[in-house]
């Protein structure tokens, strides 16, 4: 019997409370069986394996390409994607110390949004676009394809956008422009800035 290392993290909200941004059928297919199935095929993959026991960020930043890393880092990813998520109109915006690193690397919020939006509308196939943070304290906007993850390079990821197609598709089509700005709407910035180590 496969133990259960890892499970399907609760949401804060209810599948259809960050419509119309993101429809409670996007969000059932997307969190319901996509993240899901990470969750399960990752649980297969470590059970008894020289794996078990390691915690999930532990897995990222140690398996080695293939099969353990591509699922565990989904499934962080996946974490991190709908954690920082809240039900709209949320007008909030970073504010002290987040505000200030925002500042400094990037000149002001409005920018960042602007470069972040850039990276992912043009981050070719499926993947993510993250805000992550070095160990000065500098904000980085990095494209990883598939469930690859800024711990694999050093970086502390605080907000993850995912640019496959199952997490825009059903609500957008082939409009990912109209997904990422229409996501700004969800962004939970006290998580988010709450990610900082």
């Amino acid at each position: 019997m496969i133990k259960f290392h890892f499970e399907l993290p609760e949401l804060g909200y209810q599948f259809g409370d960050l419509a119309p941004m993101m429809s409670q059928e996007t969000l059932s297919y997307h969190y319901g069986k996509h993240f899901r199935n990470y969750v399960d095929n990752l649980n297969q993959l470590v059970d008894g394996s020289k794996y078990e026991g390691l915690s999930l960020t532990e897995l990222v930043r140690k398996a080695p390409e293939g099969p353990v890393a591509d699922n565990a880092g989904q499934v962080l990813n996946h974490s991190l994607f709908f954690e920082q998520l809240m039900p709209a109109p949320n007008a909030k915006r970073p504010t002290g110390e987040f505000l200030f690193l925002i500042e400094q690397s990037f000149g002001s919020f409005e920018s960042m949004i602007e470069q972040l939006n850039r990276a992912a509308a043009s981050f070719f196939g499926s993947g993510w676009t993250f805000l992550a943070m070095d160990d000065a304290g500098e904000l980085k906007i990095l494209s990883l394809s598939n469930g690859d993850n800024p711990l694999r390079y050093n970086l502390v990821p605080l907000l993850a956008i995912d640019v496959w197609e199952h997490a825009y598709y059903l609500d957008y089509q082939n409009r990912r422009k109209d997904y990422l700005q229409n996501l700004w709407l969800l962004i939970n910035w006290h998580v988010v800035s709450g990610r900082i180590v």
